[in-house]
């Protein structure tokens, strides 16, 4: 249901003591015209994780730990290794 409301003179609007805390995604698809969705968002610092190359890189990678459990490893083997290269 449409709801009236006035903007103050600092620009802010009030959606009421239920959304208060909660963040919202303001869309203004044109001017005067906005869509206001509540939800939770990606912080920019996780935005890399939705990329579909790194989900599938990801999904890869956890596939792979079902299938090849942890194991001890021998420093000894492991130094001779790297000499070795």
């Amino acid at each position: 249901m449409p709801t009236i409301k006035t903007v103050g003179n600092n620009g802010q609007i009030s959606l009421g003591k239920e959304y208060a805390g909660r963040t919202v995604l303001v869309d203004e698809v044109e001017p005067g015209v906005w869509i206001i969705k509540v939800g939770q968002f990606i912080p920019d610092s996780e935005r890399w994780l939705i990329d579909k190359k790194v989900q599938k890189d990801l999904d890869d990678a956890i596939e792979w730990a079902k299938n090849h459990p942890p194991a001890e490893t021998s420093l000894d083997d492991l130094e001779k290794r790297l000499r070795d290269e």
